[in-house]
Formats: C-alpha cells, sequence, structure tokens
C-alpha cells in the first residue's frame, strides 16, 4: 500500500481487558509516502488512556525497514515509561529480533548529548584555555618543523622533489592572477585617495612616495599574505585533513617516514620561497597603479613619478617588505599546515579545520605584521 494516507497504515484497535491492538498496514520505507513517523505511535497510546498493555496486527505490513523500528522503538519507551505490558508476537520476526536484540543493552547513562548554558565568566575562561592549548600546539609545531629544516640541512629529510616544485607551481604561478588584480587595485585606491587629499596643499607630486612606501613596506607583504593564507593556506589544510581523515598520515608513520618531513615541509618550504617573490610583484603592480591614477588626475609625467619613486624607496624598506613576505610564508604554513594534521576523523572536521587555518593565518599576520612595524620603527629601518 505504498502511498496509501499515514492513517490508514496505522490505526489503534481497543479490545477487551485494557489491551489497545495497533494494526500495521503498507509499506514502512524510509522513502516512501507518507509514512507515519515515530511519534505517530505514541500518540496512539495517548488517545487511550485506560490501556493497559499493548498488542500488534501486522498481517497486512508489506515492506518496511528502519523507518518502522524507530517508531516501535519509540513506542516501547513510551509504553515502559507508562508501565504498561507488550505483546510482541505480531510483528513480523525480524522485527521481534531486532527490538529483542535493541533492548539487550540499555542505553548508558549521559550517552545523550544534552544541552550545556555555562555563564559568561566561565564562558570566557574556557575560550581563553582553549586559546592557549591552540597556541602551545602552534608552538610546538614550530619547534617540530625547525627541526625538520634542519634534517633537510643535513640531507636527512625525506619527500618527494616533485610535490615541492607542484607546491611552488600552486603558491606561485596560479596566485599570480589574483596577487595582480588585488595589488594593481589597492594602489589606485592608494594613488586616488593621496591625489585628492595633497593637491588641496599643492604637493600631489607626493602621492609617489605615498604608494611606494605603503606599497612596499607594508600593504603588498600583507595583502599577498591574505590571498596565499585563503588560497594556498586553505588547500593545505584541506589536503592534510581529508589524508588525515583517511588514515594516510598513520600509514607513513607505519613504513617509518616522517610526516612532518614527507608532507608539511615541501609546503612551507614553497610558501616561504613565493611569499617575497609574490610581494615584489604585487609592490611594482601597486607602484604601476598608483602612477596610472597620478598621471591620469594630475600634471605629472612619467620621468618625474619615477624619479620621485626612488627618492622615497631605499634598501631599507625593501628588504624590510620582504623580511615580513617570509615571516608570512611561515605564518601561513603553520596555521594550515598544523590545522590540517589536528583535524578530527570526519568530513566535517575537513570544513572545520579549513576555516580555522584561514582565521589563525590572518590572524597571525595582522599580529606578525603590527610587531615588525613597531621594530622596524625602533630600529629606524
Amino acid at each position: 500500500m505504498r502511498g496509501a494516507p499515514a492513517k490508514d497504515m496505522l490505526q489503534a484497535q481497543p479490545g477487551e481487558s485494557g489491551v489497545l491492538r495497533i494494526v500495521l498496514r503498507g509499506d514502512w520505507l524510509l522513502h516512501g509516502e507518507a509514512t507515519p513517523d515515530s511519534t505517530a505511535f505514541r500518540e496512539l497510546v495517548d488517545g487511550a488512556p485506560e490501556t493497559r498493555g499493548i498488542a500488534f496486527d501486522a498481517r497486512e505490513l508489506g515492506r518496511w525497514d528502519a523507518t518502522l523500528l524507530v517508531g516501535l522503538a519509540a513506542l516501547l519507551q513510551h509504553a515502559r515509561a507508562r508501565e504498561l505490558d507488550i505483546d510482541a508476537d505480531g510483528l513480523p520476526d525480524g522485527a521481534q529480533r531486532l527490538l529483542q536484540l535493541a533492548g539487550t543493552v540499555g542505553e548508558r547513562e549521559g550517552a545523550r548529548r544534552g544541552e550545556v548554558r555555562h555563564g559568561l565568566l566561565k564562558r570566557t575562561g574556557l575560550a581563553t584555555l582553549k586559546a592557549l592549548e591552540s597556541g602551545v600546539e602552534v608552538v610546538a609545531f614550530l619547534g617540530e618543523l625547525c627541526f625538520s629544516m634542519l634534517r633537510l640541512v643535513r640531507g636527512r629529510a625525506v619527500f618527494d622533489r616533485r610535490d615541492l616544485l607542484l607546491f611552488i607551481q600552486q603558491a606561485g604561478a596560479s596566485a599570480l592572477p589574483i596577487v595582480s588584480l588585488i595589488a594593481f587595485l589597492v594602489g589606485v585606491i592608494f594613488a586616488f585617495v593621496g591625489v585628492k587629499q595633497l593637491e588641496q596643499f599643492g604637493a600631489g607630486i607626493f602621492v609617489a612616495d605615498l604608494v611606494a612606501i605603503a606599497m612596499v613596506r607594508e600593504m603588498a607583504a600583507i595583502m599577498t599574505g591574505i590571498i596565499l593564507a585563503g588560497r594556498s593556506g586553505a588547500a593545505f589544510a584541506a589536503q592534510l585533513g581529508t589524508m588525515k581523515v583517511n588514515e594516510e598520515i598513520d600509514a607513513l608513520r607505519t613504513l617509518g617516514i616522517s610526516a612532518m618531513d614527507y608532507l608539511v615541509l615541501p609546503r612551507a618550504i614553497a610558501l616561504i620561497l613565493m611569499m617575497p617573490l609574490l610581494a615584489a610583484y604585487a609592490a611594482l603592480l601597486g607602484i604601476f597603479g598608483g602612477a596610472l591614477v597620478s598621471l591620469l588626475m594630475m600634471d605629472l609625467s612619467l620621468v618625474q613619478y619615477i624619479e620621485q619613486t626612488r627618492n622615497a624607496v631605499d634598501v631599507g624598506s625593501v628588504l624590510g617588505g620582504l623580511l615580513k613576505a617570509v615571516v608570512f610564508g611561515i605564518v601561513i604554513a603553520i596555521s594550515g599546515c598544523q590545522r590540517g594534521m589536528a583535524c578530527g576523523g570526519s568530513a566535517m572536521a575537513v570544513g572545520q579545520a579549513t576555516t580555522s587555518a584561514v582565521v589563525m593565518a590572518v590572524l597571525l599576520i595582522v599580529i606578525t605584521a603590527s610587531i615588525l612595524t613597531v621594530v622596524y620603527t625602533a630600529f629606524g629601518i
């Protein structure tokens, strides 16, 4: 009776001596149409308050699967709470055996997940402890990466050189289009704002200084780092997280291969090598975008703009920006690989690891950029 109305598939017939007979009809399938849910059984019992026992009539029952068992299990639990007698002889033999098996071992106390509400102070404390624990894990991971670098210098690190070339291509050449677009537009924005403000004081020529210094010292490395955090960092976390779920990392360890050397080291090297190159490229694109806006909005020549940019940017500014890019590359590698290696054993955990890797990388980029800026200012760099 597939597709029959739910009320025709499940009916209650009061019997003698307070025994309620439940009649089952039709096909009880998970993908069936109009199949009654588990609450329908309890509603039948609650509709007969004088009931002292329950019996079943399954002579018209068709095909069935777990949908029927879920409803019967909910009914049995409700009946035990009301201390009703259950006569399951009218059910199919398979359903009787499965219900008996399910009731053999009782539900463990505390097995159900309960909603626990904490106060603001306790939530703050738990969040602080979790952040400290994550910080300790990141520092420990950084230490393991340093030891892996030492093994690389000694020629004892084992990884596939082809993987290194692949990660360099993914973190470098594949990121050029988005880095080019973002860097060019950032340079355009800086120049547009600078022209509007500085021309009021007759100092429009210093737009070249503003764009060049901002891009070389700060924005090129920061924007490139954020882009790679969303691309490479997230990709590395997803890759390693999937390998963790598929137990591929455990297989490497069983073979005596260091997962840090084989999986993390080539990814970290690729980011450390590509970040300064991409940052330098982004700085040039930003300066070009600033020059384009300045030439269109002011009475300047290209030679004047280039000469002003050369006077504004010194070697210290260039090296400072490249050093920031290298640090950001290390930060992205640690965030992506550490969260991927610490991933749980489910598909949802992979998504959570990817999200946390991007958030951690962006947060650490901003923090390290602030610290390095203060250090550069203190030392006059």
